[in-house]
């Protein structure tokens, strides 16, 4: 089989496709992709548990612990002891760091508005259908 007869070429090539995006918009904004991906998982006003963050982007701990200290430099972050578990430390936005969460939400939305603007509600259903089964069986051959 050639490789662009697979389905995971064509997903991975289109990724990387959104990955070089995204890094170029982001890189005009003086951040990374994931440090755009981080602010969006941050509440605005509430600010997130530090714990909760990797789990909910699927990064290592550790990654993310390197992440959050460069945005933390960069003025984006500031981290507080939770005033309920005085164990955990909560992530919150600064001013610069929300100015920059609504540039990467901006980016992603005038992405998905224009992918969506392609694509016929019968394409864009057919396409969340089929993510669908391509991780249905990812699970099924993960549990075996």
């Amino acid at each position: 089989m050639k490789k662009e007869e697979t389905i995971d070429f064509h997903i991975k090539s289109c990724w990387h496709s959104i990955s070089r995006m995204y890094n170029q918009k982001a890189n005009m904004e003086g951040i990374t992709t994931s440090m755009g991906f981080v602010l969006i998982n941050i509440h605005s006003i509430e600010g997130t548990a530090a714990t909760k963050i990797a789990p909910m982007m699927g990064l290592e701990t550790r990654s993310l612990t390197r992440i959050l200290k460069t945005m933390e430099e960069k003025g984006l972050i500031r981290k507080s002891p939770d005033p309920t578990d005085k164990r955990s430390v909560r992530i919150f936005l600064t001013n610069l760091g929300k100015e920059k969460k609504s540039a990467a939400v901006q980016t992603i939305n005038n992405f998905n508005q224009q992918i969506r603007h392609a694509l016929t509600d019968e394409e864009l259903k057919s396409f969340f259908s089929l993510f669908k089964k391509i991780n249905q069986v990812i699970q099924q051959i993960q549990k075996s």
